[in-house]
């Protein structure tokens, strides 16, 4: 199963012209808007469309935070950063330094016990 990623509708059509896309998964602001019209092209030609406004990536320590939040974000995504380690370890300051990051990349910070399904994961 080949699974495509979009970035605009137009490059969603595309994709539900190529040969051997199975999946078309949409990450963009308005793809909310587009998931039901580009579901139905999709289901005529055999594709399935997915938009989820959200991901779910487990952290193993503060170094992969930290090196998360520094990597170019490339999904429009919200995600949701299940820390697998003790919040209270970090420095109030930094803390506060890397929640206010996250929020700028319309991200939060979790603690681990809340996590649900994972999405990926990021260690060191």
């Amino acid at each position: 199963m080949a699974t495509a990623r979009a970035g605009t509708k137009g490059e969603a059509l595309r994709l539900l012209e190529t040969e051997g896309v199975t999946v078309v998964n949409l990450d963009y602001e308005s793809a909310w808007q587009d998931a039901i019209e580009l579901g139905r092209l999709g289901n005529k030609r055999g594709i399935r469309v997915e938009y989820r406004g959200h991901e779910n990536i487990a952290v193993n320590s503060p170094a992969a935070l930290v090196a998360g939040l520094l990597r170019p974000k490339t999904t429009f995504r919200q995600r949701n950063l299940y820390c697998q380690f003790e919040l209270n370890d970090l420095p109030a300051d930094v803390l506060e330094s890397l929640e206010a990051k996250a929020a700028k990349l319309g991200d939060y910070i979790l603690a681990g016990h809340l996590q649900r399904d994972v999405d990926a994961v990021w260690t060191e």
